[in-house]
């Protein structure tokens, strides 16, 4: 497929450095989010996981609108995700960032699900492009 305008399009452009240093800057982002969400999520519960889960919702659903792709989402997702497998492994003297029960596995389990639905939110249709709809 030649042309400007193909679905790969951007794989075949100059690289843009402040791109680059953009989806890496979501990747550390999500590495913090999750650090803290992990943190957060055992030490106040119930609170305290919804309030991670809110705050990870907020960072996938804002990287995916900053960047107006599902690549910003992607990158702060696999930030947020290397970081929580990561701490969620513990140590060998028997220290972890998570504490035992439901709420770690509700904590992983509802960020990847919230990952995976702001990588597939349909993006908002443009002012003043084209519509889908006939109108007669």
């Amino acid at each position: 497929m030649s042309g400007a305008g193909g679905p790969g399009a951007w794989l075949a452009g100059p690289v843009r450095p402040l791109r680059v240093a953009a989806y890496a800057g979501l990747f550390l982002l999500g590495a913090v989010v999750g650090t803290a969400g992990s943190l957060v999520q055992g030490a106040w519960f119930p609170g305290g996981l919804l309030l991670a889960l809110l705050a990870t919702a907020g960072l996938f659903h804002g990287s995916g609108r900053a960047t107006g792709n599902q690549l910003g989402v992607v990158c702060s997702a696999v930030g947020w995700l290397v970081t929580v497998l990561l701490l969620s492994g513990g140590r060998p003297e028997g220290d972890g960032a998570f504490s035992a029960g439901t709420g770690p596995v509700v904590y992983i389990i509802g960020g990847m699900t919230l990952a995976v639905m702001c990588a597939t939110l349909a993006k908002p249709a443009q002012p003043g492009g084209i519509t889908t709809r006939l109108d007669r």
